[in-house]
């Protein structure tokens, strides 16, 4: 179950989705996201629905669609630039895509039918995580997260994996610690964490996950050092 208090409201009636709003402070600094669970079939038009109104101009998905045989999350996109994805009172485009070594990057337009009013979305997906553990390659996970806050102008920055709570954790933690590398302030993993959990339940699931977290951090630091 969600904390009340940061769930997202969708529309009017605030009907439910299974995401939440994360806002890590550090040094008076905010860091807002909106972690949230794959998009299922029966989701996807909340799911669109939620990065409109909350005017979201990145989405990081930390999954693959299908995992050890798993569907962990649906394409919840248009697969074709020359055909778009029909929702109840969405089109989504398909613009344009880059496939890289350990991530996808893909440009949606979001056209209201009603107005035809149109929002443009960048979505990065990380194809590298394995099923089982966490990435091999630290370096490929740090460049992602790196091209997500460099892409970021406006809203929250919508992350998911497949629950919503693990890797999307991860994420969340690693990029609020490298916006204060960046800017020379001090931070503390346990105080990221307990403010995430305090906004949604079980925030980083596994101690592999969380030494994770660390690992990426003093690869960061060290490049760091041997630059000086």
């Amino acid at each position: 179950t969600n904390d009340d208090s940061t769930r997202v409201p969708l529309g009017e009636s605030m009907d439910y989705i299974n995401a939440s709003y994360i806002r890590i402070v550090n040094h008076g600094e905010e860091y807002f996201y909106i972690a949230t669970q794959g998009p299922l079939p029966n989701t996807t038009d909340d799911f669109w629905q939620m990065v409109l109104e909350n005017n979201s101009d990145v989405i990081a998905m930390i999954t693959r669609e299908m995992e050890d045989g798993v569907i962990k999350c649906c394409n919840y996109w248009p697969i074709s630039l020359k055909k778009p994805l029909e929702l109840k009172h969405l089109r989504i485009f398909l613009e344009k895509y880059q496939i890289f070594k350990y991530f996808i990057i893909r440009v949606f337009q979001i056209v209201k039918k009603s107005t035809g009013t149109s929002h443009s979305v960048k979505h990065l997906q990380f194809t590298k995580w394995p099923d089982h553990g966490t990435p091999a390659s630290a370096d490929y996970f740090i460049k992602f997260v790196r091209y997500v806050r460099k892409s970021h102008r406006t809203g929250p920055i919508v992350v998911h994996c497949s629950a919503g709570v693990g890797r999307t954790g991860v994420f969340i933690c690693v990029d609020v610690v490298f916006c204060a590398i960046e800017k020379n302030f001090s931070f503390s993993f346990e105080n990221i964490v307990t403010q995430m959990r305090e906004q949604r339940h079980g925030m980083i699931q596994t101690k592999e996950q969380y030494q994770f977290c660390h690992v990426i951090v003093l690869e960061v630091l060290q490049k760091l050092l041997s630059l000086n």
